[in-house]
């Protein structure tokens, strides 16, 4: 690979190459398979996607995966959707992760604002995920049902989940930020026959009592047998509702593991997408398929290891959350935080890292690059431990690369890693094997045929085109919750290209192999016939001193207008003004291109996002073109929906 023109910021070692999962694999597909790629990661990546039942032959091999009969072939046919991955094996997820029970190291490390530090051995973790199990099934939990957390980012929902899943019930999960609507909307559909809900939560130095809410979704979920309250206000919660019990009681029997394998297709939880328009859709994923993909993508993708400590900052609402759980497959310790990333300070997530000497720090795009422009100091903080940042969640813009750099020591490897709540796990992003550039990712993860297409179904390099997966992946999801004869799961991903999956995104690959991220392609902004991601609008427009926040779409109005608005949050202290509305456009005329400077730039009083931080771009595209916005978007699954009314008002002013 050529790196001519391209901005290198780090260079694996020697060392780095040595101890990389994927250099491990290649030394045993050699020992054990007579396989030489003589340690290029591009040819091993060939295979794996070339010979595709091989690869993951392979890796449920090398990962030891535990199953109560031989599978009959890998793969029954490549086919999407449809594909069958390993039947005839029977295995659990919960199995898989309490195998690796040690007293070397604690499984989780548990930080909150309001509680003080605290560890949780294996050992614990294992006899709670029993004790919890076996309350459960007393009131008949098993295969084909469903329990649903009302939870934080707490250890509570870990035992929850692994004992939920532990007996072949399926685990669904959301956080206690949700409203009763946005609660209700995703475990209503499910039907669940357990709620496990924490009575309050603490965020940005405040508590917020659900105490309300759950006895209102309690109310609204006929099909519970039981609720178990998780006390974050009184030590042993007031129970009035009959079929309620508190944490300690769910969890005073002690009692023996006892796994129930399930067929590799068995449904292990279920995943809601954002929900911005309409009911948010349940992703139904396997215990095989996530199985044997995070132990893939946790070795040979990230190049994670059973002595890392791992801390990515998220929310149970997002995929990042079940990554984070994955982990423990592998044996490494994770990292938990109940809290506000920006309380008391910006510095939180860098203390968090610094305080639980993490060797892994995960995060959203957007707080890095809220670092960068904050010129946030590091320089205090000891983070010598630390090796590898993973950001995600959205494009993280060249400048935040040189500023990590900057700021970082040499040795921390920065990969911008690409996937989805889809697969619940990343497409590409980087290698330890491979150097870092700035605004690019090394390329698709093994066992990841992912290419860039045209709109005619042609691959293309160095051009904007969709992002497309031609092979079957095992996290791809069984099936879509309440939907019966697949119609949703085909129009979802395949109806631009029957037969391959279709992400939604657009995506340059470069001539050297790498990628580039441009953002959601149903967002893209297409002046003239030239398209233009709406990231990198936001690349140049965010560094700006007076701006805050931004959000740009572009909508086709009656009569062939094309009208692109751009929305400005001021700074503290800052106005749009002339001045300033100057310097915007300069900065689009310059570093994106005269091309897409927007038709006008006009102040907001906020810029709305899924509760998983992604700026709703596709719905205030629809708000501003007449959709009334109950249409347009879900009020629930907004952070801030008090903001939809703005730009309805806004657009109806306009069409005025």
């Amino acid at each position: 690979m050529s790196l001519q023109g391209a901005s290198r910021l780090w260079t694996p070692s020697a060392d780095d190459v040595e101890r990389a999962g994927a250099t491990r694999f290649m030394r045993w597909l050699r020992a054990e398979r007579g396989l030489e790629f003589e340690g290029d990661p591009d040819a091993l990546w060939r295979w794996s996607v070339e010979q595709l039942e091989e690869f993951w032959g392979a890796v449920w091999d090398y990962f030891e995966l535990i199953s109560d009969a031989p599978y009959q072939e890998v793969l029954d046919r490549r086919v999407m959707p449809g594909a069958r991955w390993f039947e005839g094996a029977r295995l659990n997820y919960a199995e898989h992760v309490l195998r690796n029970a040690t007293d070397e190291r604690p499984a989780l490390l548990v930080l909150a604002e309001d509680q003080p530090a605290r560890e949780v051995s294996w050992d614990r973790l294992r006899c709670d995920v029993a004790a919890l199990a076996h309350t459960l099934r007393q009131v008949g939990v098993g295969p084909g049902d469903r329990v649903c957390g009302y939870l934080s980012n707490i250890p509570e929902t870990v035992v929850g989940m692994l004992a939920t899943v532990s007996l072949g019930a399926a685990w669904a999960v959301c956080a206690p930020d949700y409203g009763l609507a946005g609660a209700h909307s995703r475990f209503g559909q499910l039907e669940p026959k357990v709620l496990i809900a924490v009575d309050a939560y603490h965020f940005g130095g405040r508590r917020y009592d659900r105490r309300e809410e759950i006895a209102q979704l309690q109310d609204r979920l006929p099909t519970l047998e039981l609720t178990i309250i998780v006390p974050r206000i009184d030590e042993e919660p007031q129970i009035a509702a009959a079929g309620t019990i508190g944490w300690s009681r769910a969890l005073a029997e002690p009692a023996e593991l006892q796994i129930e394998r399930v067929e590799f297709a068995h449904p292990l939880w279920v995943l809601f997408s954002s929900g911005t328009t309409g009911l948010p859709k349940g992703l139904v994923h396997s215990h095989g398929g996530m199985t044997i993909e995070q132990l893939k993508q946790g070795s040979l993708g990230h190049d994670i290891r059973r002595e890392d400590r791992w801390y990515f900052y998220s929310s149970p609402n997002w995929a990042a959350w079940n990554t984070t759980l994955g982990q423990l497959l592998g044996g490494s310790t994770i990292a938990l935080y109940d809290g506000s990333p920006g309380y008391p300070d910006l510095l939180a997530n860098w203390r968090i890292v610094a305080e639980t000497r993490a060797t892994v720090f995960g995060t959203g795009a957007a707080y890095l690059t809220a670092c960068e422009k904050a010129r946030a100091d590091l320089s205090a903080l000891d983070l010598s431990a630390l090796r590898l940042i993973i950001t995600t969640g959205s494009v993280l813009p060249p400048s935040t690369y040189h500023w990590v750099y900057a700021s970082l020591p040499s040795h921390v490897r920065l990969e911008s890693a690409y996937g989805g709540t889809d697969v619940c796990t990343a497409f590409a992003g980087g290698s330890p094997l491979k150097p870092v550039i700035a605004g690019e990712l090394n390329g698709c993860y093994p066992g990841v045929r992912a290419e860039t297409w045209s709109a005619e179904g042609e691959p293309v390099i160095d051009q904007v085109g969709d992002l497309v997966i031609t092979e079957p992946m095992p996290s791809m999801p069984e099936y879509l919750w309440n939907d019966p004869d697949g119609e949703r799961y085909r129009a979802t991903y395949f109806d631009m290209f029957p037969g391959v999956w279709s992400q939604g995104d657009w995506v340059r690959t470069t001539t050297r192999g790498t990628l580039v991220i441009e953002g959601r392609s149903d967002s893209t902004l297409n002046r003239g016939g030239v398209r233009m991601g709406s990231a990198d609008v936001y690349a140049v427009v965010e560094l700006l001193d007076g701006v805050a926040d931004s959000l740009i779409v572009g909508v086709d109005l009656p009569g062939a207008e094309y009208y692109m608005p751009l929305f400005i949050v001021p700074a503290p202290g800052r106005s749009l003004d002339d001045a300033l509305r100057q310097e915007i456009v300069e900065a689009i005329r310059a570093g994106v291109s005269p091309r897409h400077v927007p038709d006008e730039v006009i102040a907001a009083p906020g810029v709305p996002r899924t509760r998983t931080g992604k700026k709703l771009e596709v719905p205030i595209k629809r708000i501003i073109a007449g959709v009334p916005i109950d249409q347009a978007a879900n009020r629930a699954s907004v952070d801030r929906a008090d903001l939809l009314e703005w730009y309805a008002a806004f657009a109806a002013q306009r069409r005025a």
